[in-house]
């Protein structure tokens, strides 16, 4: 096997565990959303929710460009063989995460009732602001370790270390809000407590990073002889590389955060109720964990498609550049948007099942969300592969644009009465349908061929078109057929109806030949899988 060859085979093994860890970590999710949304109400989950969306702030700000600066500057150095310098980077990277994690953790904490009543105009929202201070602090310094092992091209310890994380998160902060709950706290109280598990579960996230470091990665004797550079020169470096990169991650989440504020002084002027406006908010937010779903899947294949691409273009083949981007996109296609389609066509027994005393609401909003979903897919997508072809700054352009036109369309439309909060899902889906077209344009620019649309998009639409029908007359057919009642009588509709859909979206798929033999070859184990499935 060629070194090249080796290299791509481990890289997409790196990928493979990465999804294997955000599959475990959407399903703890699950776990932890669903019954918190039931035991919180919708209003208390409007405090959850509001809360969250500042700590992903300065989560992203601290977290998103920072590790990945960290993670370049250690590969550089191991593959320079300067132990040292790894150690003394790692060393300064500590130091400026629990630095910049203690300045944000401070304002969170000392700034609780500000950022609640002028930021997120909901002021019970303040103690679980301040509830939350300590987890940026943890996640901060759990970050500089994260950074270290993937830059030694480690991604096991991220992968175990998320799951345990968020698995410590869903028992804690279950265990504490119900334990409020059932003695009589309020919902600001027992929100602020579900907040709490946030913080346990990066303690027990920092602790096995720390331990695992220590036993894995030996400190390099004194006296080497290496030169390395000072730690403010480090520093430096650190922040010139990522905070670019968190400023630009840090749009979605400010917007994010934008919209408890948009949603509730517009259905405000709606005529809605304080009360009503914060239930209708909080079923809004009990869909977006649906909604979030597809896109956490392509972030593996966002990695595995950057170094194809920018390989590509680097031996000057922009024929073959623009092909693996075409592919790319008709992949992301393939992963998503049957997932989009299901959400829409399943999404009444979908909400019903998973949050059963929510406002009727939420059925059409997962709709509207489900179809948003795919375009937000495809954004990540075509972000990476303007990356790769050195076009990083790009995206900002896009994503900037449609952010726009999401406030200006939740602005306008929610405030009509007969919209109301069904506007925040339609801003959302015009939003990210304007930054998929400025993205693709983008594209067509930078590697200078013009990607087939219809080869990447036309036959995964068709496909998802079938299954939907199929899932729609399934789960209707079993209602009308099935001798059952209540809740289980939908559960087990909605459950075969998925099954037969998946089915029938695997035979077209390969019928239609949207995946084929070559793109299975680039999955571990996919070949023999392509050859039990017959797939040419």
């Amino acid at each position: 096997m060629s070194r090249s060859a080796e290299k791509k085979q481990n890289f997409m093994h790196g990928a493979a565990i990465l999804t294997v860890g955000v599959i475990i970590m959407k399903i703890l999710g699950a776990i932890y959303k669903v019954p918190l949304g039931n035991i919180l109400g919708d209003y208390g989950y409007g405090i959850f929710l509001s809360t969250y969306n500042v700590y992903n702030i300065f989560f992203t700000l601290s977290t998103a460009g920072l590790p990945v600066a960290l993670s370049r500057m250690i590969a550089v150095a191991d593959a320079q063989g300067k132990a040292a310098t790894k150690e003394k980077t790692f060393r300064a990277a500590l130091l400026t995460f629990a630095v910049i994690g203690l300045l944000f953790g401070m304002i969170m904490f000392f700034g609780n009732e500000w950022l609640a009543h002028f930021y997120l105009r909901k002021p019970d929202a303040a103690l679980s602001v301040r509830a939350m201070a300590p987890a940026i602090l943890l996640v901060c310094l759990v970050s500089a370790y994260r950074g270290y092992c993937q830059g030694n091209g480690n991604m096991i310890p991220t992968t175990v270390d998320e799951v345990l994380e968020v698995l410590f998160k869903v028992i804690s902060g279950l265990l504490i809000a119900g334990w409020l709950v059932r003695t009589g706290h309020g919902l600001p109280e027992a929100s602020a407590g579900a907040i709490l598990g946030v913080s346990i579960g990066s303690v027990v996230s920092l602790a096995y990073m720390v331990v695992y470091k220590e036993r894995n990665y030996k400190r390099p004797a004194p006296g080497t002889g290496e030169e390395t550079e000072s730690i403010g020169r480090i520093v430096y470096n650190i922040l010139r590389i990522g905070i670019p990169i968190s400023l630009g991650a840090s749009i979605m989440a400010i917007l994010s955060s934008l919209d408890p504020g948009i949603c509730h002084s517009r259905l405000a002027a709606a005529g809605f109720s304080e009360h009503h406006a914060g239930v209708l908010f909080g079923v809004y937010g009990k869909v977006q964990t649906l909604f979030n779903l597809p896109a956490a899947f392509m972030t593996p294949l966002t990695i595995a498609i950057v170094p194809a691409v920018a390989g590509a273009i680097a031996r000057g083949s922009r024929d073959e550049a623009a092909k693996t981007s075409e592919d790319a996109m008709r992949i992301a296609s393939v992963i998503s948007m049957p997932m989009g389609v299901g959400l829409a066509v399943l999404s009444f027994p979908i909400v019903n099942i998973l949050y059963p005393r929510s406002h009727e609401a939420g059925p059409g909003l997962l709709s509207i969300m489900g179809l948003a979903s795919f375009f937000v897919c495809i954004v990540l997508m075509e972000n990476a592969i303007l990356q790769a072809s050195g076009k990083e700054k790009l995206p900002m352009i896009a994503l900037i644009t449609g952010s726009l036109l999401k406030i200006a369309v939740n602005w306008v439309i929610i405030a009509i009465p007969r919209v109301n909060i069904y506007g925040a899902p339609i801003g959302t889906l015009l939003g990210y349908l304007c930054m998929a077209l400025i993205d693709y344009v983008f594209i067509r620019r930078s590697l200078h061929q013009n990607p087939n649309l219809f080869h990447a998009f036309g036959k995964p639409v068709i496909c998802s078109a079938v299954m939907g029908l199929f899932a729609f007359a399934a789960y209707h057919g079993f209602m009308a057929l099935l001798p059952l009642h209540g809740k289980m009588h939908m559960f087990l509709s909605m459950v075969l109806a998925i099954l037969i859909a998946a089915a029938v979206y695997a035979a077209a798929v390969i019928k239609t030949r949207c995946i084929t033999l070559e793109d299975m070859k680039l999955i571990p184990g996919g070949e023999k899988l392509a050859r039990l499935l017959h797939m040419k």
